[in-house]
């Protein structure tokens, strides 16, 4: 939990350092930011898959654009007060982008970037077919994300998918000099083997993201075993968005099954419940507030 005065930022560069598996869920708009800010969570990822799929009804494949993510940043952002990691894909371009997109994802309220150095347009980190760019290249952008910032305690965090392209120590290799480039984390996606999942940790010298992927290429650890092999968060990007659309799925079942759906708490929130998460509450006080 954040302390006294501490701005988002600060809590979650504190979160970071700690190293003890901090789970992060994903969001894909600001209901389910707040649902996650509601269960108690300490941070949340604003997912490029999970918006690309919930907002545009597509893979991710590089449709979502800058300024529709900024956009949901931003609304976010406006929604809770938790710290948010936000998926800046590629940058959207070369070096002088990445430039523009940390500009505007911080004006938007991102208090961590991610970045990644695969060849554009790009894809889920557990699809096939992936390239990535040379190190020079993605370099530059990390070192044009440090500089573009306006405030320090905002944090880049650096993704690399060369795993599945050359193999674990490029990927490692390259890891590292995203962090000699500034980096604040350091993500490796997509790698395969639980060995080299324990093996990061003491591999490199940022604190480290290490995403779970539901159905992904990734062994599946838990998030206490993450922590104590020194991992900073433990990303569940999509957790959220999948179990949606398996509870839109059920219900939607049972309605056209039976022609009817109830206020069944196994199916459906609650009215009551669904006004309570998006402060209804609240708005009820304040229009009593300044009402003539």
């Amino acid at each position: 939990m954040s302390t006294t005065n501490e701005s988002p930022k600060k809590t979650l560069r504190r979160l970071a350092e700690a190293r003890r598996g901090v789970l992060v869920p994903g969001a894909f708009n600001a209901m389910s930011a707040r649902v996650v800010e509601d269960l108690g969570f300490e941070a949340i990822y604003i997912t490029g898959a999970g918006v690309t799929n919930m907002y545009l009804g597509l893979p991710d494949q590089a449709f979502m654009g800058l300024h529709e993510i900024a956009e949901h940043t931003a609304r976010i952002r406006d929604a809770v007060s938790l710290p948010l990691l936000v998926d800046a894909d590629t940058g959207f371009g070369n070096a002088l982008n990445v430039r523009h997109t940390v500009r505007v994802l911080e004006r938007a309220g991102a208090d961590c970037i991610q970045l990644e150095d695969q060849v554009s347009p790009k894809r889920c980190g557990h699809f096939s077919g992936k390239a990535v760019i040379d190190t020079d290249e993605m370099l530059g952008k990390i070192k044009a994300a440090v500089d573009a910032r306006q405030d320090s305690d905002l944090l880049i965090m650096a993704r690399t998918d060369a795993a599945a392209v050359h193999g674990f120590e490029a990927a490692i290799e390259r890891a590292q000099k995203f962090s000699e480039a500034g980096a604040d984390i350091l993500f490796v996606e997509a790698v395969t083997l639980a060995d080299e999942v324990r093996a990061m940790p003491k591999r490199l010298d940022r604190p480290q993201l290490m995403n779970m992927v539901i159905g992904g290429k990734t062994p599946t650890f838990g998030a206490e075993e993450l922590g104590a092999l020194g991992y900073g968060f433990v990303l569940y990007a999509n957790a959220a968005l999948q179990g949606a659309v398996a509870g839109m799925q059920r219900a939607l079942t049972v309605l056209r099954d039976t022609r009817r759906l109830d206020e069944d708490p196994a199916l459906v929130a609650p009215f009551a419940e669904r006004q309570r998460l998006v402060g209804k509450p609240l708005l009820d006080d304040l229009e009593k507030k300044y009402a003539n």
